[in-house]
């Protein structure tokens, strides 16, 4: 890491406090240095990109020794003093002809890196394209093409996927206008076939349009605005799983406070979990029947089978063949 130097009047310190850390950080702005021998083909493709990324973009024409798989540091430099977090090192070399090295960064220091080869072959410019090209400021929709790009493990294409992503996905919104989805992003790639070379990278740009279609949805057509690129993967350096781990961390209150046993299905729908404790079913409720109440048939059979008669008279009282008829309660007057 570089060292910090201390501010020495309040607008070096303003300046020094936005480039700290922020709960919601800035749009990625993309630094393209030039290597100490270009080509012709470079310095179009570089001005093509810059284009499309425009107004998160900045750009380096004086060149630059730098060759930062050896010594990144200048890099480093680059970065801090302009605040930027992806750089793009444009060199060409008889060992390494047409090469773009795409280089991220965290907290100034250099995260992961990729080579990418051009082929002079398939290449067409933005220029040779004659279409209207999208407006400036602009979030693309990108589409990735591949099972390459889908791998468990970490390869080469799950790094270009990943660096292209944070290379053309713009400024973080939480509501898109349809009007503004002018343009789409395609990057593929081929299967991987064992004894064979690497499959390339295919990288196009298209432009949406939309016409009418008799209904209440419109056609949607595509039409290629340029550039056309193909790439060859080159050298690759992984990030190092300490700095990634600190890099995705989420600061403190970011993250929506999760209510217990309520959650989202994979539709959008609010989920929520009910514990019902142990029910007493023999105090429950329940519908009373006819057929279930006892009759007063039931009552004078059960009454015979204890030995009791229906007048409550006992069958061994023996008073002299009279019977005594039990007396009514009632109230009696004495004379």
């Amino acid at each position: 890491m570089l060292k910090q130097a201390k501010p020495k009047n309040a607008r070096a310190k303003r300046a020094m406090k936005e480039r700290e850390p922020q709960v919601h950080e800035n749009t990625k702005t993309t630094l393209f240095v030039t290597g100490n021998r270009t080509s012709q083909l470079l310095k179009t493709t570089v001005a093509d990109l810059a284009q499309l990324k425009q107004p998160h973009v900045q750009r380096f024409s004086k060149k630059n020794d730098i060759h930062p798989f050896e010594d990144a540091s200048s890099l480093e430099f680059f970065s801090q003093k302009n605040d930027t977090s992806l750089l793009i090192l444009a060199l060409h070399s008889k060992k390494r002809p047409h090469c773009l090295t795409l280089t991220r960064t965290f907290d100034h220091r250099v995260l992961d890196m990729l080579e990418l080869y051009i082929d002079p072959e398939t290449f067409r410019p933005l220029q040779t394209f004659k279409n209207k090209k999208p407006s400036i400021g602009l979030k693309p929709m990108i589409a990735f093409h591949g099972t390459v790009f889908e791998s468990p493990t970490e390869t080469k294409y799950t790094l270009a996927k990943s660096l292209l992503l944070d290379m053309f996905r713009g400024q973080d919104t939480n509501e898109i206008d349809v009007e503004g989805l002018q343009y789409l992003v395609s990057i593929s790639a081929e299967e991987e076939v064992e004894g064979q070379a690497a499959p390339k990278i295919h990288l196009r740009f298209y432009l949406i349009k939309t016409k009418r279609s008799g209904q209440k949805l419109p056609r949607v057509e595509v039409e290629e605005m340029g550039p056309r690129l193909d790439f060859t993967v080159g050298r690759e350096r992984f990030p190092d799983a300490d700095m990634m781990k600190e890099a995705l961390k989420k600061p403190k209150g970011t993250e929506p406070k999760t209510k217990k046993n309520i959650g989202m299905d994979i539709m959008g729908d609010k989920v929520g979990k009910i514990h019902v404790g142990k029910q007493d079913l023999s105090a429950m409720q329940t519908r009373k029947m006819k057929g279930l109440k006892r009759s007063r048939n039931d009552d004078i059979e059960n009454g015979g089978a204890n030995g009791v008669e229906a007048d409550g008279v006992s069958d061994d009282q023996d008073d002299g063949g009279v019977d005594i008829p039990t007396p009514k309660k009632g109230r009696f007057i004495t004379a």
